[in-house]
């Protein structure tokens, strides 16, 4: 198979669908491999590594786009690249549909095959290729926080550890998954006031067991959640519900009883955000202020920390790519049903029920679309 790597063009987006490491393994494996020119640098990857490890280089992204069986991304394609897009080509990135009608009607108008990194499932539920960025962004959350508490970018002038004999600040973080748990990590580790809430029992006391003293747990009906915002001087968004839109957990009317200069970072801006008040925002102007409360929305921001994040996604990510390539992509979902939870759009029609459930889609069902 000939597989190609475009570089990212979102704004700020210094990550890269394969390392050098894992264009040599495609091609150890007997496949073709073109990398656009350029497209490892943010991750400090030069193009002589990848022919080094006998990919071939490229010009542009239209050749990749035109040449190329399976196209292999981080970021979801931009508007210019999904132009690119035809029947039968496969696409394998982060897709998060749900909240984007715009892309999905592109995707499915392409007539290609769409697996997102996002809803390919593990044993118990888990979603490994999902699972590495989001611990990165859950430990960015608190860094990024930490920074927009700061009085010159219009928070608080809250020290987030604090200092003797001058309280710490005080972190909400809702929801206890990956990204939550990390999250946790970090504003603990700091020293931080931290509050974990959720609605399963369950992550409630496996979160409780871990942190212990260090971060307190509280179920998250409407009334705590509430009462938790208005005392908080960071709260972190990190609401997951796979595939779909985040439920939008804060209200505008909430921040009337937030302290002035208090901090939202919306991890889940991906799928949407859990703020009734998000905005996807960038790397460039990555904050902005509704009602004295800071927002910070950015959508991409392990794209910040493009090395780390770029090796994280490929330990994952390879595996998939491998079999895909080695099998063909309906024979290695047949073999492999996690990887078929992948699948969200196939020759002009959704396949991931939340997806088409969120947007109006009818629904071709995964097992239909593989068989």
């Amino acid at each position: 198979m000939r597989i190609g790597c475009p570089a990212e063009i979102k704004n700020r987006e210094y990550r890269v669908g394969l390392t050098p490491e894992s264009a040599k393994e495609l091609v150890a494996h007997g496949h073709e491999v073109w990398i656009e020119a350029g497209a490892g640098h943010g991750i400090g990857a030069f193009d002589s590594e990848y022919t080094a490890g006998g990919a071939k280089v490229v010009d542009t992204a239209e050749e990749i786009f035109a040449g190329c069986e399976m196209i292999v991304k981080v970021k979801e394609p931009q508007a210019q690249e999904r132009a690119m897009l035809r029947e039968g080509q496969l696409l394998y990135t982060y897709l998060h549909l749900a909240p984007d009608p715009a892309q999905t009607k592109d995707l499915v108008d392409s007539g290609a095959t769409c697996i997102a990194y996002e809803t390919v499932t593990g044993p118990n539920g888990a979603l490994p290729l999902l699972k590495p960025m989001s611990q990165v962004a859950g430990r960015m959350s608190i860094q990024a926080g930490a920074n927009a508490l700061e009085k010159a970018h219009g928070g608080r002038g809250v020290l987030l550890g604090g200092v003797p004999g001058v309280m710490p600040g005080k972190v909400v973080v809702i929801g206890g998954g990956v990204v939550g748990f990390n999250a946790a990590q970090m504003a603990a580790g700091m020293g931080a006031d931290t509050v974990i809430m959720d609605r399963n029992p369950d992550v409630l006391e496996k979160v409780g067991t871990h942190f212990e003293a260090r971060a307190s747990t509280r179920f998250s009906s409407k009334a705590n959640l509430e009462e938790a915002v208005a005392e908080a001087d960071l709260v972190i968004g990190a609401v997951l519900v796979v595939g779909a839109a985040a439920p939008k957990l804060v209200t505008r009317e909430m921040l009337g009883s937030m302290k002035p200069g208090a901090v939202l970072v919306d991890v889940a801006i991906d799928q949407g955000g859990c703020f009734e008040t998000s905005k996807p925002t960038t790397h460039d102007d990555p904050t902005y202020m509704v009602d004295g409360i800071v927002h910070y929305c950015v959508a991409n921001m392990p794209g910040a920390v493009s090395r780390t994040s770029t090796y994280a996604l490929n330990n994952v990510t390879l595996p998939h790519a491998l079999r895909i390539a080695d099998m063909g992509w309906k024979e290695a979902m047949r073999a492999d049903p996690h990887l078929a939870q992948g699948l969200n759009v196939h020759a002009g029609r959704v396949t991931y029920p939340a997806v088409a459930t969120e947007l109006g889609y009818d629904l071709l069902p995964i097992e239909k679309a593989i068989a």
